[in-house]
């Protein structure tokens, strides 16, 4: 019996990593760098250099390793958009032209119809929004096809601009329901649905080219399958792992994700709901601010940057929770959930000549997990957690965020998009980890971050 070999291709905002599986084992992985381009409002990539980059990755495996692969699939970032006018310019979630545009459609009745059809915040992160823009500057022909990270990974695989309905779902111009393009919403874009890529299910199976196959001397009985977004896949990838719905992922940016078979909405607090797999959604709440404004901390605020997440176990039994009543707003890159507002600043508040340096460095950490717990109470409030992201491989920070939001936190060792797609798409048999790590809150402290985090964003 021969069994699968799977390579799945996870394409971020920061990195592509690789991965061979083959029951459940990683037989191999490689991580490659990504270069963003632009300025503080326009973040882009070169399609191209992502092209070029992800073939050094892939014939980087070993030949005989590639002979083998059964399958491969691709995880790709959500929010892409990128005019098909040879330029291959790759527009990211982070580019912000469309600010002031949807800040306008917010106030228009259309804008909460939009979000019920699509289940995305009306933000500058979607393709919608920057399509808004873009339409409002005139900067693209009437005519222009607009496509993404998946379209572009699958063009070059198979000769076909194709996205699938996770990643599509959460461009703003899905409707989550019919599962097709939005009439509605293209109509008011002034584009027909013949401008944007092809979309199927996550496990639509397409033909890869010969000169592909050849060029990575993979087998004639390789198959591609398309696969799903970066976000709904790790929040799978936890669930599948740990038997838990709701997980956290905190890395440079941070998630709170619950995976149901229901759309769940809410117009206030305009957490996303995205497609998945046939009665399987991903609802939650992102915030932009999670190890980005620690790395902050360790270069402006740390004695020895290099060593700021080793010292920080020593800082929080050195210092008394709450921070001697000093409060940070973590808002140091704006903010999506709850506030989705482009203009929210960070900084301390309270702030005394009795503060000391390591009170102040608490306080960033306590404003950034009493951030999350507002995603968390939106999402997943009273549930246990699955938790993952760089965050959680300091046991002193996984123990923190499990006081302060008052519920177990359980770390998930296959977290990764690329195990997602594994699970999605083969399903395979797994035990769950009776060894696991689990951050058990301590309650007194956990009553204390409650009473801390009433009135903290005041």
């Amino acid at each position: 019996m021969n069994l699968s070999v799977f390579l799945g291709i996870d394409i971020g905002t920061t990195a592509i990593k690789l991965g061979v599986i083959q029951e459940n084992s990683l037989l191999y992985t490689g991580d490659l760098p990504l270069q963003t381009y632009g300025d503080d409002r326009i973040k882009y990539q070169d399609g191209n250099e992502i092209l070029g980059i992800l073939q050094a990755g892939i014939l980087a495996i070993p030949v005989n390793l590639r002979q083998k692969i059964t399958t491969l699939s691709f995880s790709t970032a959500m929010h892409s958009l990128m005019p098909d006018d040879g330029r291959r310019q790759i527009f990211l979630w982070s580019d912000l032209q469309a600010a002031k545009t949807i800040d306008r459609f917010k106030q228009t009745e259309l804008a909460a119809r939009f979000y019920e059809i699509s289940g995305t915040p009306i933000h500058a992160m979607s393709p919608f929004a920057k399509l808004l823009y873009f339409k409002e500057k005139q900067f693209y022909s009437s005519e222009t096809c607009w496509y993404g990270l998946k379209e572009l990974v699958m063009e070059y695989f198979t000769g076909k601009p194709i996205i699938d309905f996770a990643t599509a779902s959460a461009t703003g111009m899905f409707d989550l329901r019919k599962q097709a393009w939005s009439g509605e919403i293209l109509s008011y874009l002034g584009i027909r649905k013949e401008q944007l890529a092809t979309l199927v299910d996550t496990n639509q199976i397409v033909e890869i080219l010969p000169e592909i196959r050849e060029l990575f001397d993979f087998s004639n009985s390789v198959q591609v399958v398309a696969g799903a977004s970066d976000g709904t896949l790790a929040a799978y990838a936890s669930f599948y792992s740990t038997g838990r719905s709701a997980s956290l992922t905190i890395g440079t940016s941070a998630a709170v994700r619950q995976v149901a078979n229901k759309i769940q909405l809410d117009q206030k607090k305009q957490n996303f709901c995205y497609y998945l797999k046939k009665d399987l959604l991903v609802s939650g709440a992102p915030s932009n601010n999670g190890g980005v404004v620690l790395a902050w901390a360790a270069n402006h605020l740390a004695e020895n940057p290099a060593q700021f997440y080793e010292s920080l176990p020593d800082l929080l039994d050195r210092t008394e929770a709450g921070a001697n009543g000093l409060r940070f707003w973590p808002f140091l890159n704006g903010e999506r959930a709850p506030y989705w507002s482009n203009e929210i600043k960070g900084g301390f508040y309270d702030l005394t000549l009795q503060h000391t340096q390591m009170e102040m460095m608490r306080s960033v950490i306590e404003g950034v997990l009493l951030n999350v717990r507002q995603l968390v109470e939106l999402v997943a409030k009273g549930e246990a957690l699955s938790v993952s992201g760089g965050f959680f491989q300091t046991a002193a920070l996984g123990q923190l965020a499990a006081d302060v939001f008052g519920t177990p936190c359980y770390y998930a060792q296959q977290n990764e998009p690329i195990f997602g797609l594994y699970y999605l798409l083969e399903q395979p048999d797994l035990t769950i980890e009776k060894g696991q790590e689990i951050f058990i809150p301590d309650p007194l402290k956990s009553e204390l971050y409650k009473q801390i985090a009433q009135g903290y964003f005041d």
